[in-house]
Order: structure tokens, then sequence, then C-alpha cells
């Protein structure tokens, strides 16, 4: 369906009265919460940064109720602004490294970190008491949580108004030509001077050369008008040019195929209708409908799969781990620095298996680094504790400790003194029932469960060595040399379920392995096996673990691509984290859905052990499933400005699809760019993807600023499993480099997947 030219502005739009509506949330909001009046009227912090450096400045949150100010003593950046948008999460206490360091226990209450979102440094504080500094944080926590739950359209409308405060040089709540000029390039879009005027001319009805009051609803009213939502609505709305609940159901049916009802229907009026006229007569107006489109009943994400939705009984080797590889470090693997916080960053995203690389350090104490190299050291038992804290803020299902042991005996029996005292009964320390298990339990039967995985001295049902350890020759996973290493029994005994072993071949892990015996694959050798014996590799995944790790010449920390050892069943993929790509964007949207628990259901065939399913050979099977996917890519909103700094610079947005799977499924198509156009750009085009295993298939939208000299810029993505894509009209949220929602921007789009 063709909705539109490309024309930044129209002239018509019923009222939503936006403007009105943010005012009264932000004005309840700041009369109703004493932590919130504390904040706005700012304080006194002590910022820290070492022992010696200890500076007060002073803290106030802007009026808006998104921006934080403080003071500053550079010579060129006397006040300075960060937006709540990019803290990540906010940590009482002495808990960040640097406050642990360089404060003294007896000020733990006064203390709190401000974590930032990507590699921005964090912000140690300090406070003047207790309560104070629990407003601070309360306060902070309260509009992070309001700011997450803003729909879609409720972002938007902020942004445009910040925006348009930021454009009110002179704070006089008037907009001149100037200003409105400045206004529009500030969201993101470039208009000759002619058409600028003419906007202008229309709104300036007093003809007072500057708009005010009403005139300014009006402006904001052409700005935001969807002229694609009008041609969508009034296609359907067929009862007095409204939208009643019978026309209601039949988009749904018909556009959205959905699988509902009348009592649906209704709900949707009842829940999204925002005129009480309409309600009452069970219809929904325009903006109801524009409501309702921008709620996650309008996404492209199936709302049913934000909840864990998949069965969670099945044994832990039929599920995608979210996994991560030397979790410790927050860049490359050469002179990186390692700390608690990256393991933070892991788990907070759902991340289920954590890799600890562990060597001795000094004064007996054991520490995680990245051996024989630049990078920093941080100590076991603060990792232990930060893990303890954090794993199962975001996900109830087990995490997976990965050891590689480096370690001498003394040190070894520390590490197993940490695990047992801190982590406690969350430690699977012998294996779950009375009978010798023959099979792995569940991700339901271990929540909140911690596994270690490493090496055992002998086979689970063997009776224990009286010694505390014994010299065994044994592989290490990161270089598969021969090395003589002696293990703790301490820290052996509470290997279960995770026993590390070489690698012998399908044949002998068939026959020699127990099912809890687990091999690494160092990436080049899991993608050699992956391509000359994926039916192989595949059976050998239904019954043990495999875990992959990137080759050590990545020295960069960058990634291979996932899919592939998806494709081959392999549970345990590691990826750096701590490193922003494609590959990322991958995996982040193949662990979005199932309540991004951080468990991902194999499919049947993956799980079966009568299936020969070999991903490079299309052959007849139950997994074949061939579909034909169409997408047309409609319009984008308030794209972000690349280069804040430069008024002028507008992007040229281009719209990429990209589609992963197995080979014969791998696919990327792109729209035309758009001329200076980054707050509503329309393309109108079409697209047809033929797929054949959609089970395995991931979606993924990347929008581009187009260069012509050089290599485009990332504008945002987003990337989800083909499954969880809901056909019809479809908004999609998009996501910064690093994985971070872009509060305002999105994507339109009209998806349909069928058979061919």
């Amino acid at each position: 369906m063709h909705v539109s030219s490309n024309a930044p502005l129209r002239t018509e739009r019923t009222s939503i009265h936006i403007l009105h509506n943010c005012s009264v949330f932000n004005d309840h909001f700041k009369l109703g919460d004493p932590d919130l009046q504390f904040l706005l009227l700012g304080g006194e912090l002590i910022k820290i940064r070492s022992r010696s450096w200890k500076k007060n400045r002073f803290f106030k949150l802007q009026e808006d109720c998104k921006t934080l100010w403080y003071e500053s003593h550079k010579i060129f950046k006397r006040k300075q602004t960060f937006s709540i948008d990019d803290i990540d999460y906010m940590r009482k206490g002495r808990q960040s490294e640097g406050l642990n360091k360089h404060t003294p226990s007896s000020v733990e209450g006064q203390c709190f970190t401000i974590i930032f979102k990507g590699r921005k440094k964090n912000l140690d504080l300090m406070a003047a008491n207790e309560d104070e500094a629990n407003k601070w944080v309360n306060g902070l926590e309260k509009i992070m949580s309001n700011m997450l739950n803003l729909s879609q359209q409720q972002k938007s409308e902020h942004w445009i108004i910040n925006c348009m405060r930021k454009a009110d040089k002179n704070d006089d709540n008037k907009m001149t030509l100037k200003e409105l000029k400045h206004f529009l390039r500030q969201v993101n879009i470039e208009v000759d001077d002619t058409y600028a005027a003419d906007i202008f001319k229309q709104c300036d009805k007093s003809n007072s050369g500057s708009l005010e009051g009403s005139e300014i609803k009006h402006f904001y009213d052409l700005l935001t008008y969807r002229e694609e939502i009008d041609v969508i609505y009034g296609q359907c709305a067929h009862t007095d040019g409204q939208m009643s609940a019978e026309d209601l159901l039949n988009f749904l049916l018909n556009e959205q195929r959905e699988q509902v009802s009348m009592v649906d229907a209704l709900k949707l009026i009842e829940k999204y209708e925002v005129d009480e006229t309409a309600k009452q007569k069970k219809c929904m107006s325009k903006d109801g409908f524009l409501m309702y489109m921008h709620q996650e009943e309008g996404s492209i994400l199936n709302p049913a799969h934000k909840q864990v939705y998949q069965d969670m009984h099945q044994p832990l080797n039929h599920y995608y781990i979210s996994s991560s590889h030397n979790t410790y470090l927050m860049a490359d693997q050469l002179k990186g620095p390692s700390s608690t916080e990256a393991y933070i960053k892991a788990l907070m995203k759902s991340c289920r298996c954590v890799e600890l690389d562990c060597w001795d350090g000094a004064n007996g104490e054991p520490v995680i680094y990245h051996g024989y190299t630049l990078t920093s050291k941080v100590l076991f038992r603060d990792v232990i504790k930060v893990i303890k804290d954090y794993a199962f803020k975001t996900s109830d299902y087990p995490v997976i400790l990965s050891l590689e042991n480096h370690c001498t005996v003394d040190q070894q029996k520390l590490m197993a003194h940490y695990l047992i005292s801190i982590l406690g009964d969350a430690l699977v320390s012998k294996p779950l029932g009375n009978n010798m298990p023959t099979n792995f339990p569940s991700p339901e039967d271990l929540k909140q469960k911690f596994l270690i995985k490493g090496k055992r001295l002998n086979k689970l049902d063997a009776a224990l060595n009286n010694n505390s350890f014994i010299e065994e020759d044994t592989v290490s996973e990161e270089d598969e040399a021969k090395s003589k290493i002696k293990l703790a029994k301490e820290l052996s005994n509470i290997v279960i379920y995770c026993k590390s072993v070489h690698f012998s071949g399908f044949e002998h892990a068939k026959e020699m392995q127990a099912f809890y015996e687990m091999s690494s694959f160092k990436e080049s050798k899991a993608f050699h096996l992956a391509e000359t014996s994926a039916t192989a590799y595949i059976n050998h995944n239904m019954d043990k673990l495999s875990r992959i790790y990137p080759s050590g010449s990545r020295t960069d920390s960058s990634n291979y691509n996932p899919v592939p050892m998806w494709n081959a069943g392999c549970q345990i993929v590691a990826l750096n984290f701590q490193t922003p790509s494609k590959e990322m964007h991958i995996n982040q949207g193949r662990f979005l859905p199932n309540g991004a628990s951080g468990y991902i259901l194999k499919p049947e065939f993956q799980r079966s052990l009568s299936s020969q399913f070999d991903p490079s050979v299309l052959t007849k099977g139950p997994w074949l499933k061939k579909k034909t996917f169409n997408v047309m890519v409609i319009s984008a909103q308030q794209l972000p400005k690349l280069n804040k700094d430069k008024e002028n610079s507008i992007v040229d947005p281009l719209v990429r699809m990209e589609l992963y799977g197995v080979p014969a499924d791998n696919a990327s198509k792109e729209t035309h760019y758009i001329n200076n156009n980054g707050f509503n750009p329309m393309w109108n085009e079409t697209f047809v993807f033929d797929v054949h295993f959609p089970e395995l298939a991931m979606l993924r939208f990347v929008v581009e600023d187009y260069d012509t000299t050089s290599q485009n810029d990332l504008i945002g993505q987003y990337c989800l499993p083909l499954t969880s894509v809901q056909s019809g009209y479809r908004h999609i949220p998009l996501l910064t480099k690093r994985g971070d929602l872009i509060s305002s921007a999105g994507l339109f789009v009209h998806l349909m997947l069928i058979d061919p």
C-alpha cells in the first residue's frame, strides 16, 4: 500500500493534547514525590576519583525531569549536563571499585555510583549523610523506571518538546522564524527558507512575528502529523468517520493477522481510546488508533514473547544459552581494563554463562585477568560477590561460571572456599535428587542456581580420591596445548554438570563421554566441524553441551558470527559482550524473546535423536517449512542526529533488512536513501525474501546515514528471531550500536510471512 509522498510536514491533524498531557504528567510527578522534589532543588555531592581527588560539586535535576545538571570546574565546561537516559543503573554503597578503594567503610551509607551505558566513566559520589544518598538513588531510579515505562509515542512527544525548549534561546515561551529553523535542524529536518517561512506563516495567526501559546501547539500538530497512519485509519474506519469495534476487529484479523475476537477489540478500545465519547460508542478515534499502534500490541515483537513462554522443563542442553567470553574485560585483550562492572553489565543483559580466567595473585589471593598480557587484574572474591549480587536481577534461570583455571593448588582451595561461602546454597555442589543422574536437569529445576564449569578429577559417580590433589594430563581450553596441572579436590568436587574434557571426535564422545562431560571449541575448529560434519555435530549437541569461543587472534575483542554455531545446535556460543558489533546485535536479538531469560529452546529437529537435519542441505523433512516473507518499509520517526555539534548536519537515511539463518536463507536488501530528513522520512518500498528454515532465521533492521565518499554511519538497529515477528503494520524500536534503546526513534513497516 502506498501511503504518502516524502513531504516532511502536513497541515491536518486532530488534536491529541500532547503538550497538556506532558505538563500534567511532569507536574504530577514533581508534586507527588518527595524524592523528586529533593532532586529538583539539588544539592552538594562529593565527586570521588582517587584517595586524594575528592571535590564538592552541585547537582540538580532540570525541570524536564530528564536531565541532570552539575557544576564543573573545567575551564570550557563550567556547567555540564547528562540525560537520565544515559544511565544504565545505580549502585548503592561503596560497591564500585573506585569507592571501595578510595573511601573508608565508615561512609558506606553515604556513597553511591551512577553507572552509564557504553564506555562513559562511572560517577562515584558521596552525599552528606545516608538519608540524602538514599534520596538521590531512589529519585533517579524512579525517573529511570518512569521513562522506561513510557510508550514510544510518549517518548517521542517528550523529545520534541525538549527540543522546542532548547530552540527557545531567550526563554520567552515564544518561537521566532529563526528559532523555528534552529528547531527543525535540531530534530533532523533540512528545509529551505521559503518552506520554513510558509510553515511559520500558517501558524502565526496573530501576525506578531513569533509563535506563542496555541500557535506553538498548531505548529507542533503540523510537525507530528502521521499521514501514513491517516491513510490506514481512513481505509479501515467505516462507521461515521470512526473505527467501530467491528472495523477494528476486521483490521486485526485481516491486516494484522492476529487470532483475536470481538472481546479483544473492545479491550483495546477501552485501554487506548483517549476520547470518552468515542469510548462510550465503542469506537476508536484516530488518536486512539495512533496510541494503540505505538504500544506493544503494535510492535514488531510478539507481546506474548516478552514473557517466558517456552517450555523450561527440558534438559539444559536443549537450549541456546546466552554466553560471554572474557567477561572480565571492558575493552581489548592486550591492555584493556578488567573490572567487576563488566560482569554486572553482562548479567544485567541476561548473560547466563560468564568466564573467569583465574591466576595466582599477590598475598595468596587469586585474581582474574587475561594471562600474559597488560590487562589489569581484579580479585576473584570480588567477582564472585558481584556475580552473587547481580546474577538473577533480570533472569531467574541458572548461571554457569566457566573457570579457566591457571592457579596453584593453595589458591584453588581459596577459590573453592569463596565459591562455597559466597554463593552458599545457590551453588550446585552435588547432583539434584537422590540417584546418579543420566541427563541434565532443566532450567526450571536450576532456577537461581550456579553451575561450575571446569576440570574434575574423576567421573561424577566415582569415589573421590582421598588426596587433596592429583597430577593429571589436561588440555587447556584456550590454547589446546598439553600441560600438567595439579587440581585441588575442593575445587574439583563442585564441578557437577559441566566437566571440561578434550574433544577427541564424535565417535569417541558418543562411546566414552558422560552426558555432563563437555568440550570447548575454538571458533575455527567449530566452524570446520559445522561445515564438514553438520549432522554429527548436531547429534552430539542433542545430549551434550558444547562451548564455542573466539579465536585468540582476536586481540581487539572482535566477534565471530554466532548463527552457524546455533545452526549446529551449539548451546554456549560465547561472544565478547564488551564489543559492540553486528554479531552482538544478532546475539541480543536471539535472546530478546522468552522473557529475555538468557535461554531459548532449540527447535525440535535439533533435539530429536532421530533427526538428520543438515543446515547446508535443503532436504525434505519436518524442519523444511518454506515461507515467503514480504517487508514494506514505510517510514521512520525522529532518527537521531549523528553530529550534534553541527546544526546543519542532517542525516540521509536508508534502511537495510538482513536475514541470517542457514546458508540458503542469508540475504540483505535495502531502500534508497532520502536526502536531509531524519525526522519523518518515507520510503514505501517493498521487498520479498524466501525463507526455508524460519525457526533458525534472525531478522535485523539497520538504519544508516548514507555517505557518497565513505562508509555509511549506523543510526540505529534492531534484531529479533523471525518466529517472534508479528505480521501487519508494526512499529520497530531502534537501538544504538551498543544495544541501548534510542528513546524517540523508530521504523514503521508492513510485514507478512506467508506460504509460497
